[in-house]
């Protein structure tokens, strides 16, 4: 089982977001951290590292760190300033 690590950055964005979304994105990342992310919708990034979760019209990005089994979610924002 995979530990979930919030840079301030995604945290403090995610207290931002309407709180469907943020009921839908912890829980996302609770079933990557059990290891059930098949049916999610989940990409890997291209020119940098990492994958992005999609949820609506929001964004995840985040980085997988399987030596020391941890989640860490790097940003979180809207479809357009996410990527920035």
């Amino acid at each position: 089982m995979y530990k979930i690590v919030y840079r301030k950055s995604a945290a403090k964005a995610l207290l931002k977001l309407p709180l469907k979304i943020v009921q839908q994105f912890t829980q996302a990342f609770e079933l990557m951290a059990n290891g059930c992310d098949d049916s999610l919708d989940i990409k890997k990034l291209e020119g940098r590292e990492g994958f992005r979760l999609r949820i609506g019209s929001y964004r995840a990005i985040y980085r997988k760190l399987n030596d020391v089994m941890i989640i860490e979610v790097v940003k979180i924002g809207n479809r357009g300033d996410v990527y920035k």
